[in-house]
């Protein structure tokens, strides 16, 4: 039986690595956007973490173990399929993957009292599932490192 990902992902010897390589892939992708939409997401991610330096590394915190229950039967159904990356195992499931991994953020968006925040990310929600999907490459790698 392969480990569950909230015995590896979210050990506590292991917790402080996983959110700063998170961090690493959400300012990576942020990066590596262009065009109009590049600029309205990296606009708007300054924008959030201008309104806290914290606000990030606390919402990974706060909201990896629930992304780690939504990974975990991809986690576990990739390990039971043989395949060799975990990253293309997601890719070529992007949009239920995105799906359920947005309706974590969406969930705690709706229940947050930060009008700033949300005024960001509603604004940003209707390109978020494009952006989750090209992220699922890093994500993969980030889970399988962890997870070995």
């Amino acid at each position: 039986m392969v480990a569950a990902l909230n015995e590896t992902l979210l050990d506590e010897s292991r917790v402080p690595a996983v959110i700063a390589d998170v961090q690493a892939l959400i300012d990576a992708e942020v990066s590596d956007k262009s065009g109009a939409s590049g600029l309205a997401l990296k606009g708007g991610y300054a924008a959030v973490k201008k309104v806290g330096p914290s606000i990030v590394p606390d919402a990974v915190e706060g909201l990896l173990p629930a992304f780690v229950t939504k990974l975990e039967p991809y986690w576990q159904a990739f390990t039971a399929s043989g395949e060799a990356g975990f990253s293309e195992y997601l890719v070529a499931r992007g949009d239920e993957v995105a799906d359920s991994l947005l309706g974590v953020t969406d969930e705690r968006i709706e229940g947050s009292d930060r009008g700033a925040v949300k005024k960001v990310y509603s604004s940003l929600r209707p390109s978020a599932k494009k952006n989750v999907i090209e992220a699922l490459p890093r994500l993969g790698a980030l889970v399988q490192k962890h997870a070995n």
